[in-house]
């Protein structure tokens, strides 16, 4: 058994566990051990402001997605198959599509000169361009488009495992569709909904191109951080700090996560 698992044990080792070893190694090892990168977390205003910024816009795209992506997996399960293809090949088709073209298109339509910003010119909704990127308004729009399939696939999976009888048997009884949505569909689909809520956020949390483009330099996330530290200051160890900071944020996330619904449903294993 254990020569059957080896080889696997062996890639986990080499492309996870020596890797976030060898960031922890840093963060606190340089000329003798020292824990002055983490007090510098979590005693400096700009740490402070770049993790509540990071979790601020990763719960406001959590919010926006499940607010745009339960009713698509909800068409997309109530429709017949043929069309229900249809709707998940358009959910899934940025995916064929680098990150970064799609923040270089998020750019071109929301700067003062783009599609947006003349299209409410011609219509005199507005005197003067908006300032609709180079923020947390540009960011937090762009990574919702490119989060979104991570919530409409896990709700659309939950959705497809809840029988359709249910709903035809609380019609049978006279309650009405609207009734019978809130009071057995929507209890139902609630694992898919804490699941892609999961995946959105834990996933935002670390998205690092789309606000280095949208957000101008003054959306600055944790991820940004990381790369500011190294590139600008050549702070390795610091940079490590904050990266372990973030990846033990992450894990208590799906911890709490875990206690609600398993993780191979989060994963999508199931």
């Amino acid at each position: 058994m254990l020569a059957l698992v080896s080889p696997a044990l062996l890639v986990i080792l080499a492309l996870i566990v020596l890797p976030v070893g060898w960031l922890a190694w840093q963060s606190i090892y340089h000329d003798g051990f020292t824990l002055e990168n983490y007090l510098r977390v979590f005693t400096e205003d700009i740490y402070w402001r770049s993790f509540a910024l990071t979790f601020e816009i990763s719960f406001a795209v959590t919010v926006i997605a499940l607010l745009l992506g339960y009713p698509v997996a909800y068409l997309a399960n109530s429709v017949p198959k043929g069309c229900s293809i249809l709707i998940l090949s358009l959910v899934v088709l940025p995916f064929w599509t680098s990150v970064l073209v799609r923040a270089y298109a998020w750019l071109a339509l929301l700067q003062r000169t783009g599609v947006i910003n003349q299209f409410l010119r011609y219509l005199d909704v507005i005197s003067e361009p908006l300032a609709l990127v180079h923020n947390t308004l540009g960011t937090v729009v762009a990574t919702v488009h490119i989060l979104l399939p991570f919530m409409v696939l896990p709700l659309y999976a939950t959705m497809q495992k809840i029988p359709s009888d249910l709903m035809q048997a609380g019609a049978s009884l006279g309650a009405s569709p609207s009734l019978t949505f809130f009071r057995v569909f929507l209890p139902l689909s609630l694992p898919g909904v804490l699941a892609g809520c999961t995946m959105v956020f834990v996933l935002c949390l670390g998205f690092y191109i789309t606000p280095e483009l949208l957000g101008g330099g003054r959306t600055v996330m944790v991820s940004m951080l990381v790369s500011r530290n190294v590139e600008l200051y050549n702070q390795f160890g610091a940079a490590s700090a904050v990266a372990v900071v973030l990846l033990l944020s992450v894990l208590a996330i799906f911890f709490m996560v875990s206690r609600f619904i398993p993780l191979d449903r989060v994963l999508g294993q199931k």
